[in-house]
């Protein structure tokens, strides 16, 4: 399999055309994310539309995936085409801001790998940038259209480096969410600091529940048994 294509358990993911690649975080969200029988999903900047895949394998959902790249969109597509999972899944060119003003739907589920760079230097790829920096979707905007497309008894998760976490959570609680789990991930077994947060919210106020991994040993490509256990089902070598 070249390296332009990610190859899963179920499903492959060609990423020769999409500015981000599969990575990390977004197999740990869509391993983490437990779909509880939702019946409408929506992904939010669906990229390569791993996302969108990792949830149709583990739901009987009809999944929205949107992006604003419509280089993103045409590779989401392609892949979901090249699927089993193609009859469950839908990939739209809109920004987040358009489908909430022209959607009723609501969703049971919504999720999204966000692009969260505020600060830093943009790179001279106009596509990869917007997909790694906030400008196009501010955090303000991404909680006030999930806010108004979600269920009042769904749930909405997303993934973030944790100073990022951190502005979205105390954000999102303005606006009138509830965070009901946390779980804090670390990149090795010696390290105290968090890499990243992978936050559910909702709309009405639950019983909080936390939890950490590790998803190292402490050596490099040394995993710990609980990333392979969440990850087995998509990860070809676990």
């Amino acid at each position: 399999m070249p390296n332009t294509t990610f190859a899963f358990k179920q499903f492959n993911v060609k990423q020769d055309k999409c500015a981000m690649k599969v990575g990390t975080d977004a197999v740990l969200l869509g391993s983490w994310i437990i779909p509880n029988g939702a019946k409408h999903i929506l992904d939010i900047g669906t990229g390569t539309g791993v996302l969108a895949l990792m949830l149709a394998q583990k739901s009987n959902g009809q999944i929205t995936a949107i992006d604003i790249d419509e280089i993103a969109v045409e590779q989401a597509s392609e892949n979901v085409k090249n699927s089993k999972f193609n009859n469950q899944i839908v990939v739209e060119h809109i920004s987040l801001q358009q489908f909430a003003k022209l959607k009723d739907i609501k969703f049971d589920l919504i999720v999204s790998n966000p692009p969260y760079f505020e600060q830093s230097l943009k790179s001279t790829n106009e596509n990869r940038s917007n997909a790694r920096h906030a400008d196009v979707l501010p955090f303000e905007e991404l909680v006030d259209g999930v806010f108004n497309l979600l269920n009042t008894k769904g749930k909405f998760c997303l993934i973030l480096p944790v100073i990022e976490a951190v502005k979205f959570r105390s954000i999102a609680e303005k606006k009138g969410f509830f965070l009901s789990k946390l779980l804090r991930v670390k990149s090795r077994v010696d390290k105290t600091i968090d890499k990243r947060h992978i936050m559910q919210f909702e709309i009405n106020p639950t019983e909080f529940s936390e939890e950490t991994l590790c998803i190292e040993e402490h050596e490099r490509h040394h995993y710990t048994e609980e990333y392979k256990q969440l990850t087995k089902d998509y990860y070809v070598n676990f």
